[in-house]
């Protein structure tokens, strides 16, 4: 049986392996308590578990003890055999426990969707898998499932993640990322079906405008999890000021001053491979930034997926960005004609295409590792989308108060 203690700051972990018992837990416990004391202020501590092999009751009265001790505590990485003991004795209702996580490989499995902070493969005939980009947290995670709960409880069809994974790095270097594991039977993105089916895009533009009118009538409910989307917007600006000058800055913190506040429940990034088709049905997987605010936000993002993608269209997408296009236009014409009467078509679209002026750029603070061709691109396309055109620009935000 080894402890070791690491401090980082106010923050300790204490690491366990072997098997914490009764010939091993008085000397454990003299090393942390003397360890502590030299510490000085704890704000944050944790048992690292994952070498942990076994636990008596002596072991036990060590986490019991540290738990009354320290506010922020918790014990995580446990293995399987330990966290049945923890939850037997009811310790895991008395102190944050975390169990610790099964590591999947994705070698051999298809790719089914790309988006910014990850990308979607096939497991297996049940299962699909969100893999997260290198460098997310797990409070990142965490966040996207207290979402998609918040979501799928409002009312929307949204896949429920049933397990948090680690998965192994597909080259040697690498580190392992965060995986969100959900069942889907017999699904496929709406990108891959339309590509196999571009008969079905009327029926299916329906569908999708269906989509969106089923979330933009939903009201979120003041003092939930679900965050402000033009706050988030104005954070992801924020996030890039280090790839643009500060007057390309300003332009787009200029367009996000006209969008109406409001409370609907957003997507903020409903684009065809984040929709799966399941027995003619559409279901939502990527809720990592689902907010809420006015429904021309919601609209305006995806837009810039759409329609207006800087980059390799049909490797983001999936389908052909003609395809792409034509799906977003049925979509908007059923979506704004259908119980809503006269529009105007040429203002309301003009009013979308200023909105993702915005996301066509902010999309680069979802992540530290995009390619620097890329950062290269949407700073050449910034001059020709917004700021060549800023005069227009800003005459269509006068007209978004309506």
């Amino acid at each position: 049986m080894t402890t070791s203690i690491h401090s980082n700051g106010s923050e300790v972990i204490v690491s366990f392996a072997g098997h914490l018992d009764t010939a091993t837990s008085a000397e454990a416990n003299a090393k942390i308590n003397r360890e502590l004391d030299k510490a000085g202020v704890i704000n944050v501590l944790t048992i690292d578990a994952s070498r942990l092999e076994y636990i008596s009751s002596s072991g036990l009265r060590i986490l019991l003890s540290l738990a009354k001790r320290h506010k922020n505590f918790c014990v995580t990485d446990v293995q399987p055999q330990v966290y049945e003991v923890l939850e037997t004795t009811g310790f895991t209702k008395i102190m944050k426990v975390e169990r610790a996580m099964r590591i999947l490989s994705i070698d051999g499995c298809r790719l089914i969707g790309i988006g910014g902070v990850g990308k979607v493969y096939r497991l297996d005939g049940d299962t699909i898998i969100k893999v997260f980009r290198k460098g997310t947290t797990m409070e990142e995670v965490r966040r996207e499932i207290t979402l998609s709960k918040e979501a799928f409880v409002l009312g929307m069809p949204t896949a429920i993640s049933f397990d948090v994974v680690k998965v192994e790095p597909q080259t040697e270097g690498e580190t392992e990322c965060f995986g969100l594991v959900y069942e889907l039977l017999k699904t496929n993105t709406l990108s891959t079906y339309l590509k196999q089916h571009p008969d079905k895009l009327d029926k299916y533009a329906r569908k999708y405008a269906d989509l969106f009118k089923q979330m933009h009538e939903i009201e979120v409910p003041e003092g939930g999890n679900v965050p402000s989307a033009l706050e988030h917007e104005r954070q992801q600006i924020e996030q890039i000021r280090h790839y643009f000058p500060e007057k390309n800055i300003d332009m787009m913190l200029g367009i996000l001053n006209h969008i109406p506040e409001g409370n609907r429940l957003l997507h903020l990034d409903m684009q065809s491979k984040n929709i799966m088709v399941q027995d003619g049905e559409l279901m939502l997987i990527d809720m990592g930034e689902i907010s809420y605010g006015h429904p021309m936000l919601d609209l305006g993002h995806a837009y810039s997926a759409m329609v207006s993608l800087i980059g390799d269209y049909e490797k983001t997408i999936g389908m052909p960005r003609e395809l792409g296009q034509q799906l977003f236009h049925k979509a908007m014409t059923y979506y704004f004609e259908e119980g809503n009467g006269e529009w105007n078509k040429k203002e309301v679209m003009a009013q979308i295409d200023v909105i993702s002026c915005i996301r066509n750029f902010s999309w680069l603070s979802l992540s530290d590792s995009f390619p620097e061709a890329i950062i290269e691109e949407c700073k050449a396309v910034f001059e020709e989308r917004v700021a060549k055109r800023y005069d227009y620009i800003m005459e269509v935000c006068k007209t978004m108060r309506k």
